[in-house]
């Protein structure tokens, strides 16, 4: 019963909650530099970017057995990314404080934010690759994947938060949302070719793949048609950004909780080659629930 992959159950949705909010709160912070000339708005993100990490953080302090125990995670920087992730996070958080209070402006404080909240997205990819028994998760593609994703989510809640607040939605945000959708897009095809090339547990390619029909059309396409309509048709199109930001940022998080709680299925065991006693000829090796 125990021979071919299952789901592993160490790491569910509070684990997946970590990777959702921690990319969307680096990917907010990178694209508040682009509001700093506003304070009240590079306020509202940054400190919405600051909240969004602080509660993927919590999750996982929550999953933990013993929560206590969770300075623990400083201990092994020299080989654990969970360990560096953690050591980013109050460099990120004291320098997000910090821009916050100044309000954006010309300082060195966003630009820092910004910048460790890309290490801290990227430690995350690390986290993943590193866990080797399960094949969904190892494969290095993930790792462009996973921070591609974060810019998409960063973009779409800052198209929604420019929405809400005064003024108009600037041109370029579409832009660069557009651009987002476009890297994850590549992100997403190539690390699926490579588990698909690679050979991966059928299950998690049946999890996988059956995501990515309703993720190209719904979290890829319709997005990226409703930004290329809002930057032809000009005027009163904030409303479409939005929508697109919405989609954008749903379907984020939808793909990291399939890839980290629903695909998550480890290795199980295979024979090389199958064991023949006394004389006689090598049979082929066996990989029960493969796909090669």
């Amino acid at each position: 019963m125990r021979v071919a992959p299952w789901h592993q159950t160490n790491w569910d949705w509070r684990a997946a909650a970590n990777f959702m909010c921690g990319g969307s709160g680096t990917g907010l912070m990178l694209f508040a530099l682009f509001a700093t000339d506003t304070p009240a708005t590079y306020r509202v993100m940054a400190t919405l970017a600051m909240v969004l990490v602080a509660a993927g953080l919590s999750c996982v302090w929550l999953e933990i057995g013993r929560p206590w125990r969770a300075l623990n995670v400083f201990r092994h920087p020299q080989t654990s990314w969970m360990t560096r992730e953690g050591m980013v996070a109050p460099f990120y958080f004291g320098c997000g404080a910090i821009a916050v209070w100044v309000g954006g402006g010309e300082g060195i404080f966003p630009i820092l934010a910004a910048a460790l909240g890309l290490l801290f997205l990227y430690c995350q990819g690390r986290i993943l690759t590193a866990s080797k028994g399960i094949p969904a998760w190892r494969e290095p593609k993930i790792i462009a994947l996973v921070i591609s994703t974060g810019f998409v989510e960063g973009a779409g809640l800052a198209a929604l938060i420019f929405t809400v607040m005064p003024g108009d939605t600037p041109r370029w945000l579409a832009i660069l949302l557009l651009g987002a959708l476009i890297l994850r897009r590549l992100a997403w095809t190539r690390y699926k070719d490579a588990l698909t090339q690679k050979g991966a547990p059928k299950k998690a390619l049946d999890v996988l793949l059956g995501f990515g029909v309703g993720f190209d059309k719904f979290g890829q396409l319709l997005p990226g048609i409703l930004i290329l309509g809002s930057l032809l048709f000009g005027d009163g199109t904030g409303a479409m950004i939005a929508l697109a930001g919405l989609v954008a940022f749903g379907s984020g998080w939808s793909l990291k909780f399939t890839i980290v709680a629903r695909a998550a299925f480890n290795q199980g065991f295979a024979l090389p080659v199958l064991p023949i006693r006394g004389q006689g000829k090598e049979m082929p090796g066996v990989k029960p629930g493969w796909s090669k």
